[in-house]
């Protein structure tokens, strides 16, 4: 292998090898100029106005993409609504069964609650888990069907027994509806 061996002002070796690009040529005033040393003095000077578009435009890209993917999806909402309120059905039948009362569950127009029985009727629960609360996910509005009756229903009760009277109750939405469905066995599950 042919190599060319030239030494620039600074004493550093520049080698040109055959069958490759010369690496050195010559200057006016007759030295050797390296043609990596031009380019690395403008990547010294900063990025031009076309790098920093580039940049910009793939910031961007990255910024939306990331807030389109924490943009919920309203089905995904109102599934866990109805996974809440099956929740509660549960424990509120477990209450019941604890205090030897009855316990109703009853839509409102922007929300629901909890009555407990007593002697002079039902009366609203206000204790932390079983109080008063507004539709979450969407939900505007509920529909209580017990399988076999002919009669709307207009709440649900948990009986002081573990097995209850089986019951749907259809959670609707703008982007569709949910329905928990409780067989009897105090388990209450979304469909």
């Amino acid at each position: 292998m042919l190599a060319i061996r030239t030494t620039s002002r600074r004493g550093r070796d520049c080698r040109a090898h055959r069958g490759t690009a010369p690496f050195v040529s010559a200057r006016a005033d007759g030295g050797p100029m390296r043609h990596g040393v031009r380019r690395s003095r403008s990547l010294a000077r900063g990025f031009t106005l076309l790098e920093m578009l580039v940049v910009l435009v793939i910031a961007g890209l990255l910024v939306s993409l990331a807030s389109l993917s924490l943009t919920r999806n309203p089905r995904t909402d109102l599934r866990e609504e109805a996974q809440r309120i099956a929740l509660l059905f549960e424990t509120a039948g477990d209450e019941a069964q604890v205090r030897a009362r009855p316990i109703a569950w009853q839509p409102t127009a922007h929300g629901f609650r909890f009555d407990v029985s007593s002697p002079d009727g039902w009366r609203t629960l206000r204790d932390d888990l079983l109080r008063p609360r507004d539709w979450d996910g969407g939900v505007t509005g509920a529909d209580i069907d017990y399988p076999g009756s002919d009669t709307r229903a207009n709440r649900v009760v948990f009986g002081t027994e573990s097995v209850d009277t089986p019951v749907r109750v259809t959670l609707h939405s703008a982007v569709g509806s949910a329905t928990i469905v409780g067989t009897g066995n105090g388990r209450y599950e979304v469909q």
